[in-house]
């Protein structure tokens, strides 16, 4: 017999969803509590682009993240190398939007 809800293909969104809760554990207590509180409320329906904006994001150093949710720094002023051109992209911005409103 089959199940009445058979368990989705794994789709490419679901593979890039898994581990994202780990691989956003953070030194920062600071940090590590923000992402969390992130995941907790959009993980369920954050985009590919979306996810990938924020393996961009938890790229960064613990200090220049803090930095940049807390609004003491913009996108333009990390350093290098940080994708530059990703900064523009409307997943990125929604992203970082959702971040800092946690």
């Amino acid at each position: 017999m089959h199940p009445a809800n058979p368990t989705p293909p794994n789709t490419p969104q679901k593979q890039a969803k898994t581990g994202l809760r780990w691989r956003a554990r953070r030194g920062l207590l600071e940090n590590d509590i923000l992402l969390t509180r992130f995941l907790d409320t959009y993980e369920t329906t954050l985009t590919e682009d979306e996810i990938d904006a924020f393996e961009q994001l938890l790229a960064l150093s613990d200090n220049d993240l803090m930095d940049l949710l807390l609004q003491r720094i913009e996108p333009q002023e990390l350093p290098a190398p940080f994708n530059t051109a990703s900064i523009n992209t409307p997943a990125f911005k929604t992203c970082l939007a959702k971040l800092r409103a946690i």
